[in-house]
């Protein structure tokens, strides 16, 4: 196991113990906003939004975890260093303990790793918050059941195997350690793609900065490729569920790319999707998961936003903060789960998730 940081422990606890409930959203709003009549075969309009857990620092690589007729949701609370477990009944414990940057803690190194960030509220708010992104981002299962995770200010791509033990599977692209690992999917045949982003305050600049660009890559057999070059600022990735498409997107610029992907894994004949870059409501493209239709789901302006397979905005799940990351979950792949910056919410919808 890693060894302990105190500071990052301490923070934990504190997230775990702030305050949670279960209860429905206001309904003066719906959480649903209908564009398009297809939206009504994928979700309610009268679907609610139910606050399940809240007091994280910032999650985001929610990951459905299913055993037989249950199953628990991981996700990473990235300034508290940990990845943490919770059960259908909104119960919280922690996974794994220092899941991104573990050291060394001098002065000069501790005040440049991670990036800031901040609870999405007011800084004249009294409950503004500012904190460090340190730890884990990206989580997902590979065809065996193994959890992969992006280290992001660790600049690794880790896996857990069944024992626990912890094993770096890649750091370097070209001999150049990366930057940040951000997000990873894994198709079927075992290939992986994950993004890979500034994790650093100084970005370009850093003085540890190997790779002098950001970019989507795939391991495979041990090989790591730089696959996608024409999204300057990648952040989220999703699969079609043929698997013949790879979705990405562009973090803050707000649009979503496809791919096709060949037989030999390799991505071909990139173009555009949908741009949400004339939407200036809060928000922007982040995490995404695709449904067993095809129909996209990814954070958005203005909330999350539902995309038919053809690259139309069906509708808009609200959501009452701004949040990175999504998937769905139960037994029967139907309730989606959200993460918000500082909570866990969850709706029901009428397709299943996309699970491999």
């Amino acid at each position: 196991m890693k060894k302990c940081f105190v500071l990052a422990a301490i923070f934990c606890v504190m997230t775990i113990g702030a305050a949670s409930g279960r209860a429905q959203m206001p309904t003066e709003h719906p959480a649903v906003v209908r564009l398009d009549p297809a939206l009504d075969q994928i979700i309610s309009p009268n679907a609610t939004l139910e606050l399940v857990k809240s007091g994280f620092g910032f999650t985001e690589g929610l990951t459905w975890v299913q055993h037989g007729t249950t199953g628990y949701l991981l996700f990473s609370d990235i300034p508290a260093d940990v990845i943490n477990k919770m059960t259908p009944d909104g119960k919280v414990s922690v996974y794994l303990n220092h899941s991104g940057y573990d050291g060394p803690w001098n002065g000069y190194e501790a005040l440049r790793v991670g990036h800031r960030m901040n609870n999405g509220k007011n800084p004249k708010d009294p409950l503004f918050r500012e904190f460090m992104m340190i730890g884990s981002d990206g989580l997902t299962l590979d065809p065996q059941g193994r959890l992969l995770i992006c280290t992001y200010a660790a600049r690794s791509l880790e896996r857990m195997d069944r024992d626990g033990k912890l094993v770096v599977v890649a750091d370097r692209y070209d001999d150049k350690r990366f930057n940040g690992t951000n997000d990873v999917v894994v198709k079927r045949d075992g290939a992986i793609y994950f993004t890979d982003t500034w994790s650093r305050q100084l970005g370009d600049k850093d003085p540890s900065t190997e790779l002098h660009h950001e970019g989507i890559y795939m391991l495979k057999n041990g090989k790591v490729t730089w696959v996608i070059k024409d999204i300057p600022t990648p952040n989220g990735l999703a699969f079609s569920p043929d698997q013949k498409y790879l979705y990405a997107n562009g973090g803050t610029a707000n649009y979503i790319r496809r791919y096709d992907v060949q037989p030999d894994d390799t991505l071909t004949n990139g173009r555009l999707l949908i741009d949400m870059s004339a939407d200036k409501a809060p928000g922007h493209t982040d995490g995404m998961k695709v449904d067993s239709k095809g129909n996209i789901y990814s954070s958005g302006t203005g909330g999350l936003w539902i995309i038919s397979p053809e690259g139309k905005h069906l509708g808009t799940i609200r959501v009452p903060e701004l949040f990175a990351n999504l998937v769905f979950g139960g037994a029967d792949h139907k309730t989606l789960y959200i993460g918000g910056r500082t909570s866990i919410y969850k709706i029901r919808v009428k397709i299943p998730g996309n699970h491999y």
